[in-house]
């Protein structure tokens, strides 16, 4: 239970904060589908045919995951490149009408 005087910090809060959840995310997806890889090409044996498929089906769906969060890792960099400009932006006008 998080104590009264302490803030609490959401994952995306920020651009930031969510591009390094999906970052993590995007690792971990790679990490497990090389270990699914590695745990299909181990089973040999007919009677595990059952297992197999499974797994290959789990590797798919990984790598289906892989795809959707690396397109939200390029979509997040993309709104924090946008998020900057926009700022230099504001930021030059400021210095020009303060000048």
């Amino acid at each position: 239970m998080p104590r009264e005087d302490t803030p609490e910090v959401a994952p995306f809060e920020s651009i930031e904060g969510a591009l390094e959840y999906v970052t993590c995310l995007l690792e971990a997806c790679g990490e497990t589908r090389q270990q699914v890889q590695t745990e299909i090409a181990r089973l040999k044996e007919a009677r595990l045919a059952r297992k197999k498929d499974a797994l290959k089906l789990v590797d798919y769906k990984l790598e289906r995951l892989a795809s959707h969060l690396a397109k939200s890792e390029r979509l997040l960099k993309d709104l924090r490149r946008l998020r900057r400009i926009i700022l230099e932006e504001r930021e030059t006008l400021a210095k020009a009408a303060s000048a």
